[in-house]
């Protein structure tokens, strides 16, 4: 739960981290959605889908501790893929200025680096 506890340690006197309870099978985010948020699971599961040719496909499987929905806070792009919750599932919400809190203070080298790998990822799904 290291992504849980570096949140933590960022949160001032007057904010609590947000969290969200998902039952089986329900929406997170859409295909196309804007990103302003990215999800930390604390607990359950959660399914990256991707509707291709008509048939939705399970990218991969989000536990405890993994993070989602991150891509968008860091290029400002739409929704690659959606996500659903694929047990009962409670999330910790990642607002944008949390983000960007956390980013500022990294090395601008990092910074670059996840830029780049950000818009590898998004060219290679459209390939």
């Amino acid at each position: 739960m290291i992504i849980v506890r570096a949140l933590e340690d960022t949160i001032v006197s007057n904010q609590i981290l947000q969290r969200q309870t998902f039952q089986p099978g329900t929406t997170i985010f859409k295909e196309g959605d804007e990103g302003n948020l990215a999800y930390v699971v604390q607990s359950g599961e959660v399914e990256i889908v991707k509707n291709i040719d008509g048939e939705t496909k399970v990218l991969g499987v989000v536990g405890q501790g993994g993070m989602f929905g991150e891509m968008a806070l860091i290029d400002s792009g739409p929704r690659m893929a959606s996500a659903r919750a694929k047990t009962g599932a409670t999330i910790i919400v990642v607002t944008r200025n949390m983000f960007e809190q956390k980013l500022n203070k990294a090395d601008p080298f990092i910074r670059g680096l996840l830029k780049i790998l950000v818009d590898h990822v998004r060219s290679s799904a459209k390939k």
